[in-house]
This record gives C-alpha cells, sequence and structure tokens, in this order.
C-alpha cells in the first residue's frame, strides 16, 4: 500500500518573500528512515536571505536544482552550492549558518534534514561539500547513502539511500526490504502505478526490493533507511530527545553561546529563537 502526503506552504524564517512546501514531517509519518525533514522551494524568481540560524541533533542536505546559494558556517566555509553540488552540514552538538542566494533567476532546490542517531547526536559539527557524485546507470545521482552497487561519498551515520531521479519513460529502482522508502515528486510521475503530483509524496514502508516509477519526462527524489528507532522531539532548528534539551539550546542560542559559534560577515545579524510554547515538548511517535 502507498499511502500520499500532501505538502503545506510555510513561510521560511529568514527569507524574504518567499515560501517552501514542507511535506515531512506531518502526523502521520515523523520520519522515513533517519530522513527527519523535507523542504522543496521554487522555481520561483525569489531571493534567499537566511541570517545565521542554529542547528543541533542533525545533518542538513542542501541539493539546489536551479540557481546558486553561498553557504556560511561557524566552522568557517564559505561556499558557493549549484545544481549538481550536494552540501552536508552536521550539525551535532551545535552549529550555525546562513544561505543566500547569489544569482538571478529561478530559485530552485531542497533541503532535507537527517536525524543523528543516539550515540551521535553531540558529536562535534562538521560540513562538506560534495560537487561529483556517482550515478546508478545513468539515471539515479546517489547524495546520500547506496543504491544498489553505487555508493555516495558522503558521510552517514545510519543506513539509508537519499537519490535524484531522472525518468524518460520508465525506470526500476533496486530497494533493500529492510528499509523503509518514499518518494517525492519533483515533477508529475507514477510511482508503482500511482500518480504523485509535483510537491506530494508517496510513502512505501517496508518490504520492496525493487520500484517501478514512469514519467515522460520526470525527476524524483527518492528517500529511505533503515526504520529510526528513536521517538523525536523537532522544535524550530532544533532535533532533540526531550523537552529539556531543546530548552537548553534555545537558550544558549538566545545568549550568543560559544555553543554555537559565529557566522562571518553578517556583523552580528542573527535569527532569534522564537519563545517556547506554554507546554512542555513531547516526541513525534514513530509509525510502529
Amino acid at each position: 500500500m502507498i499511502e500520499v502526503f500532501k505538502p503545506r506552504a510555510v513561510p521560511l524564517g529568514g527569507l524574504r518573500a518567499m515560501r517552501v512546501d514542507r511535506v515531512m514531517p506531518q502526523r502521520g509519518l515523523p520520519t522515513v528512515g533517519a530522513w527527519c525533514f523535507l523542504d522543496s522551494f521554487g522555481p520561483k524568481d525569489d531571493r534567499m536571505r537566511v541570517l545565521p540560524h542554529p542547528h543541533t541533533g542533525l545533518q542538513t542536505v542542501t541539493w539546489p536544482l536551479a540557481g546558486e546559494i553561498r553557504h556560511r558556517d561557524s566552522l568557517g566555509s564559505d561556499v558557493l552550492v549549484r545544481p549538481g553540488h550536494l552540501n552536508l552540514m552536521t550539525a551535532g552538538h551545535g552549529v550555525s549558518h546562513s544561505e543566500f542566494s547569489v544569482s538571478d533567476g529561478p530559485l530552485h532546490g531542497i533541503q532535507l534534514w537527517v536525524a543523528l542517531p543516539a550515540d551521535r547526536a553531540a558529536m562535534a559539527p562538521a560540513f562538506e561539500q560534495h560537487t561529483e557524485l556517482p550515478v546508478y546507470q545513468d539515471f539515479a545521482t546517489v547524495l546520500m547513502g547506496s543504491l544498489g552497487d553505487v555508493t555516495s561519498p558522503a558521510t552517514t551515520h545510519t543506513p539509508l539511500v537519499g537519490a535524484d531521479l531522472t525518468i524518460t519513460g520508465a525506470v526500476v529502482v533496486p530497494l533493500r526490504q529492510e528499509h523503509e522508502h518514499a518518494v517525492l515528486a519533483v515533477t508529475d510521475v507514477t510511482v508503482a502505478g500511482v500518480e504523485l503530483r509535483r510537491g506530494h509524496l508517496a510513502y512505501l514502508g517496508t518490504g520492496r526490493h525493487e520500484l517501478d516509477l514512469s514519467a515522460e519526462n520526470g525527476r524524483a527524489l527518492l528517500l529511505g533507511g533503515e526504520p529510526f528507532p528513536d521517538e523525536l522531539v523537532m522544535w524550530w532548528n532544533f532535533v532533540g530527545r526531550s523537552h529539556d534539551e531543546i530548552a537548553a539550546a534555545r537558550a544558549a542560542w538566545q545568549a550568543a553561546d560559544d555553543r554555537f559559534g559565529h557566522v562571518a560577515g553578517h556583523d552580528g545579524a542573527r535569527i532569534p529563537a522564537p519563545g517556547l510554547p506554554g507546554v512542555r515538548l513531547t516526541p513525534r511517535q514513530t509509525r510502529r
């Protein structure tokens, strides 16, 4: 059985006149493997202006489809990410970064989070950019993890897969039966006989060893991985496992604590954290 999830339009903090489509997390779908967050934006003639903001307990994955974005972070990274390039930032105990578009014309891309397992959630932060990624059978660029016999050089901390699929006619994608998978339709595509509209997510569950996709000239993102064992507390830009953990991270950011470092080039400007709700944050329940 395939479950289809619709995106919801949300304003992205720090962006000027720009909205994104968020399809995960949802009440019925908190994670797919360790993938815990999925936004897509564009294609529109928007300008991205995201001032420094913090992260904990996760990896951010940036995959632009059109336009260029300048990434600066508290580790000293200062790079342009272009279509075909993968930016991967591991927040661990704490990191901050900014994102600004630098090119005219349409901006189109996908941003995802990967939850770190409990034993690595407080690891030291890190950043890597990959400008050359392996391809599976001429139609799938492997961004993260492994697809068939092809493995991405990007660092992962749990078994997973993330792949950008170009679909001309029909393709068959190998899957690991013990993993759960989902497909994001970048364009309209057909997934295992189900028509999936652009921006919608098809959750496939576990138990599949392959997947049929078809489109006249389509594109989709395959996500999957070993079902994530932990129930997560996700609030603002933080991923943790308890209310107290999130509250401590927020307090450190508001106090400009050294935990999140400093992003050069913004004269101290940064995005303040919103206020915590008046109730204790509770974990998102897994699908089990």
